[in-house]
């Protein structure tokens, strides 16, 4: 009888001493983002009221059946101050768990996704894979308002939620990071973190959750796909674990499922086990670099994306949640399929912004090292559509219309007061090409480009004395091209075809 009195005894006592876990995003060194509500959640004793304090706020919420809960906090403004968080667990007006988050910070906060052109890192081992300027920056950088957070890679049938985020400060520390071996962040994502910080001058918090080689379906939630009735195969597709996608592969199964090669590129498999866990926190949007891996079905790319921008948006119950990404740079090709889907999808979705990487490429190297371009482009799109820098030109140049007469082809473009040609060699040519009825495609001539690159005008007329006749244009789609053409703000003009 004493032992069981005993037993009973402890139960209750380890009940009583039940702990708060804090979700994956609060942890030391969080940014939290400003001027909007704030979602914080995590688990705790059934039933018992949860308190969370910040800021000379406090919001409380009781812990349902299965622990969880949740409260937001109210807007605040940017505040560089290092404070606390404090989360209580209350059973009778009495404290009987207390969980204090460190360092705390309010500013921006911004996802950081795709493949290894996002996950390239700031600094590395491999002197093929890391930024070029990476040593330098993390040496000569100290804004420990500036908060990253570099994921590890996690794969899941369903969504993921026990880890926690390892918020680093962006100072010369990074670097002694590096030489322990631990994996640092997107170098994409650290230079657009810089450059809002330089801007902007609050705490900015990026949080990289990035893979190498994997397709936009691996981060696409589920909801995502719901308005896009022609994904619904992707949605009803049979999911495995590792073990038996391995059995399956072998069967067959996947054999004509374009980019099924390992099983973490299944639907949502990425999304549950390297961003979910972070829904739905306060944030400002997303950045995005991805498409490589997908080059083998750019008729359905520009749906995925949608698909892609959907369920981000929902799951992190923002409809004006923003998406910047990157257009493929060139390499032994230029990816016009899927650039031409990048296109289309950052024509017909509000909320997103398209980067021209058209001049960052390298032909012997898909991963070019130059991410402070790359970086500082995705920038301006914020600064200009999301904080109110009104005089910064952020768009590249597009394709608008071309017209035809006497032998030549006049191009118009959207986002240009002026054009120029810059190209290392010094030669003012560039690559376009135009074609006849009979679909012939000849290298053309800039008829109207002066000495050292300026371009009369704000149109640029071709020429090619093989087309008589020209009925259509287009710009880089022979491999191994570069961009060479720009508008007045240094942005360039990325590949199209015209008529």
């Amino acid at each position: 009888m004493k032992k069981i009195t005993m037993m009973v005894a402890s139960a209750v006592c380890i009940a009583a001493q039940a702990k708060i876990d804090m979700g994956t995003p609060f942890t030391d060194g969080v940014v939290l983002q400003r001027d909007r509500a704030v979602p914080v959640w995590g688990s705790a004793t059934a039933g018992k009221t949860v308190t969370v304090e910040f800021a000379g706020k406090s919001v409380s919420a009781t812990a349902g059946e299965d622990g969880k809960w949740k409260v937001e906090l109210p807007s605040m403004p940017a505040s560089k101050e290092n404070r606390i968080m404090r989360v209580n667990e209350v059973d009778n007006g009495n404290t009987v768990d207390s969980v204090e988050i460190k360092n705390v910070l309010v500013g921006e906060v911004w996802f950081c996704s795709g493949q290894s052109n996002t996950d390239c890192p700031i600094w590395g081992g491999a002197p093929r894979y890391r930024d070029g300027w990476g040593a330098m920056m993390l040496l000569s950088t100290t804004k420990p308002f500036v908060r990253l957070v570099k994921n590890p890679h996690m794969a899941s049938l369903d969504p993921k939620f026990d880890y926690k985020a390892d918020w680093m400060e962006m100072t010369p520390a990074m670097y002694d990071r590096f030489k322990k071996g631990k994996r640092m962040p997107s170098a994409m994502g650290y230079y657009f973190a810089l450059e809002l910080a330089n801007a902007l001058d609050i705490p900015i918090g990026i949080i990289d959750s990035s893979w190498g080689g994997t397709n936009i379906d691996a981060w696409t939630p589920v909801s995502g796909y719901e308005k896009v009735p022609s994904l619904k195969d992707i949605l009803e597709m049979e999911r495995y674990d590792a073990a038996k996608f391995k059995v399956a592969q072998e069967e067959g199964k996947f054999k004509n499922v374009y980019g099924r090669k390992a099983w973490f590129q299944q639907r949502s498999a990425l999304w549950n086990g390297m961003v979910a866990a972070y829904a739905p926190m306060a944030c400002r949007g997303f950045i995005w670099y991805q498409g490589c891996h997908n080059s083998g079905e750019p008729q359905r790319y520009a749906d995925k994306m949608h698909a892609l921008y959907n369920g981000w948006s929902k799951e992190f119950a923002n409809p004006d949640l923003k998406l910047y990404f990157v257009q493929l740079a060139p390499f032994t090709h230029n990816w016009i399929g899927i650039v031409a889907a990048q296109n289309k999808f950052a024509e017909e979705e509000k909320n997103a912004g398209l980067v021209v990487a058209s001049d960052v490429g390298n032909f012997a190297d898909i991963h070019p090292n130059d991410k402070r371009t790359i970086g500082k482009r995705l920038s301006l799109l914020a600064l200009k559509r999301d904080y109110g820098f009104e005089k910064i030109k952020a768009d590249a140049p597009t394709f608008k219309s071309v017209t035809f007469a006497e032998g030549k082809a006049e191009i118009s473009f959207n986002n240009v007061e002026s054009l120029y040609i810059y190209d290392p060699s010094r030669s003012t040519k560039a690559a376009f090409e135009i074609a006849g009825a009979d679909d012939k495609w000849y290298a053309a001539t800039i008829e109207n480009v002066l000495k050292d690159g300026p371009v009369k005008g704000k149109t640029i007329i071709l020429s090619a004395k093989e087309v008589p006749e020209p009925v259509k244009v287009r710009y880089m789609h022979k491999k191994r091209t570069m961009g060479t053409v720009y508008n007045e703000a240094c942005l360039p003009l990325g590949p199209f075809e015209g008529k």
